[in-house]
């Protein structure tokens, strides 16, 4: 269903990683060390400044892949896990963008399911990578047949 989009990638978007959405993502999710709010505590660790959680890229726009789409309700969250260079600097502005890794199908007791890799990725403005998340997306049957119609 999806095969034709592997190794398709978005165009990269500049995003900010920006204080006040770092502390608000920090309330959200109940964790507010010093190093992501407190900027004495950033500015005396060993990063020199606050840095953000490690799940804050989730918050990012990562472009569009031309053509690919996926409708808003039916999907389920199968897994998702993020690997980083070095952590998110409060302040800077990062390149993200976003790559279909693969597709594959296998049969489950509702019908066909299928599992959707993705991965995004977010590099500094000179093109380093700073961190990659992948998140596998599962559809069911129900949501495939919708989308072949």
């Amino acid at each position: 269903m999806f095969q034709s989009y592997i190794g398709k990638r978005s165009t990269p978007v500049e995003n900010s990683v920006e204080k006040g959405a770092v502390r608000k993502f920090a309330e959200a999710i109940g964790d507010p060390h010093p190093i992501y709010v407190d900027e004495m505590a950033g500015k005396h660790s060993s990063y020199g400044g606050n840095i953000a959680p490690p799940t804050f890229p989730r918050v990012f726009d990562y472009g569009t892949i031309e053509g690919f789409h996926l409708p808003n309700v039916g999907l389920i969250h199968g897994e998702q896990s993020f690997h980083y260079e070095r952590p998110l600097k409060v302040g800077e502005s990062i390149q993200c963008f976003t790559e279909i890794k693969d597709y594959y199908e296998r049969d489950g007791t509702g019908g066909k399911l299928g599992f959707l890799v993705i991965e995004d990725v977010g590099e500094d403005l000179r093109g380093k990578r700073i961190f990659t998340s992948q998140a596998i997306v599962i559809i069911t049957e129900e949501v495939r047949k919708r989308l072949s119609t």
